[in-house]
């Protein structure tokens, strides 16, 4: 054997050679595969397909070109891997429910939300988006680094110049070695904005941005499939640390149908839920028995949207169903956000101000190389045209010269040394063509090089001056989002057990609407205006036919609302937690916001001041059989989602009106055929929350309850019938009696008035809305109601057409006012009675 053939051997650490190789290894996923850069948002495979695809001249305002091309120059020029990661790359870049602002306009079939897989690629073709073209903008004005690709045969970029923040608009998730990312997308106008104010705060306050500045911006993640965040507390999280779990739910909605049955309809589910499996998932609970009650599931979804259909026994309540579907399906799933990018070709956990102080870094670089590279374009355009002009001013001798030269390089130096010009401007002159010796040709050149003086002088004063700069770059971000910005498609909801939601919605003063049919919503008082009795009204709510408006008060957004139905059960809600609506919109059913039992409808509703409860504060109810009860409010301080026994009725009786007291209180009881009883609410003996109550009034058979008041609310009773007759009358005219009396007549009935349907007890003060059967509200100021006395029928509040009556009325105050006219709060009756 040859001994020289141990001189090649050597003896190597496999530990440490292993090592060394798995660390070479992990570095090259890490920095250039799996995970994007912070400055453009994009992988090295997405970044060499956009730039595959400019090379191509494969832009918007050409023909779709085959996939096959697409991902064959990439692979052949710049990514030397397979073809099938190039193109699953390329079509989630295509996919609006993956990508939430699409970078590739993909034709062909391009896979579903069914997690359908694309068609093959010499099926499908594609070109860029139009957003996509923000991109790749001035990427040939020197704004980015080139390298050489994997055989230093073309030239690739470093970064793309990404004119929009990509890396937060459009999210990425990848993983690494050791190490992963998920960045969800978001809102581009609600980006944009943020690093509005960063510059803003830059140039006009000369200071850096706080993350509670920018966090006040940008809401949260706006998904492609949209869906409800539940809860801030995650955002912040996240936003705060890089790191958070933000939860997300399906868009839902509780649907009544034939013969009492509900249904649960699906429009929106979380992003990155596969439909089908989800379907399949709540197919397989109802056949294991895991959730009981779902009779039918059905996926109706078409062109116009998504719609998951699941219809329910009529005797199962719907909410339960429904939390039952969050709990075991991808109906609510958790997003685990981990904001990590490369920085400096380092991966680093970034927090939301990071990400956009390195974009707008980013973005300060492109333009100051833009500009140099216009400034010295412009500067090398301004030279020649000024070589032009010395020699359209001395043309005579120009021609001379080069008629006089024995070819083109003599007559560029002899050119050179009479009138002191450079080599550029020289051959200039000597290629310039005898139509440039026109006038207009003359004027053209000092025109341009007019202008060019001044953009000149522009670029300079940007290079020179870093607040112009930014100023630049504001202004063409902004011009990108008025194009391509469209309307939040995520909501953010609220969660009960995150109690920084309630700190960042403001305390203030809401009107409350609930219809016969259990519908309810939210509106700010801003929606209606005083008008003079005996007008038409406005519309104040979109109802179904036979549905009228039951209860419409004024509150705070921050009180409690408790639900009282008519089986007596209580159920609570915080006032924000009622969707916002328009002044006309039907609202929302209120099935979808409380668990109620089957056939159980909302009687009343109070609003309550949870935060100060005191032992002298009571629940006063009154029900329509004349029924009273009293019990201490701190039994209804803790209400259960399944609601609790609030009173216990008799089959043929209704909760009509709960009101708060303090046991000093006068109560006043009106009856329909226009009786009244006032008594000294002590006659009412103290009761627990189960209790059935005592006899408030001894009623007709025919006769009931329409309404309760306390004698604080008011100096006068306001009694309205449902002809819309109505009359104001002294407080005093009402003495008071025991409690279980039959009372005194307080309104005339006729039969041009009809019944009573309301009372309120008010002063001058107050105003009053009057609802009629179809929705339609007027409000009157009680000043301008007659003061009648107790057996009278009273004057026309509401001029009203045919076949339609007053439903009911609703007290609300106007704010008073501080000493510079601004309002300051507002009282209303329902919570504030302890004061009055």
């Amino acid at each position: 054997m040859d001994e020289h053939i141990f001189d090649k051997i050597h003896e190597v650490d496999m530990k440490q050679t292993m090592e060394d190789y798995y660390i070479d290894y992990a570095m090259s996923v890490i920095a250039s595969r799996a995970l994007p850069d912070v400055r453009d948002g994009l992988k090295p495979v997405q970044r060499r397909i956009l730039f595959s695809m400019i090379e191509l001249n494969n832009g918007p305002d050409k023909p779709h070109r085959k996939c096959a091309r697409i991902v064959g120059d990439t692979m052949g020029k710049y990514h030397p891997h397979g073809d099938s990661s190039i193109y699953e790359a390329l079509v989630k870049l295509a996919q609006d429910f993956n990508t939430r602002y699409p970078l590739v306009d993909g034709h062909g079939n391009f896979g579903s939300v069914d997690g359908d897989g694309a068609a093959a690629m010499r099926y499908t073709e594609a070109r860029l988006s139009r957003i996509s073209m923000e991109m790749t903008a001035d990427i040939n004005k020197n704004t980015v680094d080139f390298i050489p690709n994997f055989d230093e045969t073309e030239k690739e970029p470093v970064v793309l110049p990404s004119r929009y923040p990509n890396l937060l608009v459009n999210g990425t998730s990848g993983i690494a070695v050791g190490m992963a990312t998920n960045i969800p997308p978001h809102n581009l106008r609600e980006v944009v904005d943020a690093v509005v104010r960063l510059i803003d705060n830059k140039v006009e306050e000369d200071r850096e941005t706080s993350i509670d500045e920018v966090l006040q911006i940008v809401k949260g993640p706006d998904f492609p499939t949209g869906g409800v965040i539940i809860g801030k507390m995650g955002i912040e999280e996240a936003y705060r640390t890089g790191r958070g779990k933000i939860k997300v739910r399906a868009v839902t909605n509780i649907e009544p149908m034939e013969n009492g049955k509900h249904r649960i309809i699906v429009t929106e589910l979380p992003y990155m839920v596969n439909k089908a499996k989800l379907i399949q998932k709540i197919a397989e609970l109802v056949r294991d028995k895991k959730i009981d009650g779902i009779t039918a599931l059905r996926d109706e979804s078409d062109r116009s949207g998504m719609r998951i259909c699941i219809e329910l026994r009529r005797d199962v309540n719907a909410n339960i169903i429904l939390n039952q579907l969050y709990k075991h399906t991808q109906l609510q799933d958790t997003f685990g956000v981990i904001m990590l990018a490369l920085v400096d070709n380092q991966p680093k956990v970034l927090n939301l101000y990071d990400m956009l102080k390195y974009y707008l870094l980013h973005q300060e670089e492109v333009v100051t190389r833009r500009t140099q590279y216009d400034l010295n374009k412009a500067e090398e355009r301004a030279h020649i045209l000024e070589g032009l002009m010395i020699a359209l001013d001395n043309i005579d001798r120009v021609i001379q010269i080069i008629r006089g030269s024995q070819n083109v390089q003599i007559a560029k130096e002899g050119l050179m040394s009479e009138f002191g010009l450079s080599e550029a401007q020289a051959q200039a002159i000597v290629d310039m063509r005898l139509r440039a010796l026109t006038g207009l040709e003359r004027e053209k050149l000092e025109a341009e090089l007019k202008e060019l003086l001044a953009k000149i002088a522009e670029y300079k004063a940007i290079l020179s001056d870093k607040k112009k700069l930014l100023t630049v770059i504001k202004t063409e971000i902004s011009a990108i989002a008025d194009k391509y910005a469209d309307e939040r498609r995520t909501q953010i909801g609220f969660d009960e057990y995150d109690l920084s939601m309630e700190d960042l919605i403001p305390d203030e003063d809401v009107i409350i609407a609930r219809t016969n049919l259990g519908y309810i919503k939210r509106m700010t008082p801003d929606n209606f205006k005083s008008q003079h009795r005996g007008g038409k009204g406005i519309k104040g709510m979109q109802t179904l036919e036979d549905d009228f408006i039951e209860d419409l008060f004024m509150t705070t957004s921050h009180h409690s609302l408790t639900f009282f139905t008519n089986q007596g059960r209580a159920y609570k809600l915080k006032a924000y937690e009622i969707p916002e609506s328009g002044r006309t919109s039907r609202g929302t059913a209120i099935i979808n916001l409380l668990q109620l039992q089957p056939e159980e409808q909302i009687t009343a509703v109070i609003p309550v001041d949870t935060k100060h409860i005191n032992d002298s504060d009571y629940m006063f109810m009154a029900t329509k059989k004349g029924i009273v009860k009293k019990t201490q409010l701190k039994e209804y301080a803790n209400i259960r989602k399944t609601g609790l026994q609030a009173i216990n009725l008799r089959d043929d009786d209704e909760l009509i009106e709960v009101k708060l007291t303090d046991n000093t209180k006068d109560i006043l009881l009106v009856t329909k055929l226009g009786q009244c009883i006032r008594f000294h609410e002590s006659d009412v003996r103290k009761t627990g929350r189960s209790s059935m109550g005592v006899i408030g009034m001894n009623l007709l058979d025919e006769d009931e309850v329409v309404g309760m008041q306390l004698d604080t609310q008011g100096d006068s009773l306001l009694i309205v019938s449902e002809k819309g007759l109505g009359k104001i009358t002294d407080m005093n005219e009402f003495t008071v009696q025991h409690r279980g009396g039959k009372g005194i007549k307080c309104y005339k009935i006729s039969e041009k008035t009809g019944n009573v349907v309301g009372v309120k007890a008010v002063d001058d003060t107050r105003e009053v809305m009057l609802i009629t059967t179809e929705g339609v509200i007027i409000q009157i100021e009680c000043k301008d109601i007659s003061k009648l006395g107790r057996i009278t029928s009273g004057v026309k509040l509401i001029n009203l057409d045919e076949n339609v009556t007053v439903a009911t009325i609703a007290k609300v105050s106007k704010k008073p006012e501080n000493e510079k006219g601004e309002e300051i709060e507002t009282e209303n009756d329902e919570e504030n009675t302890e004061s009055e």
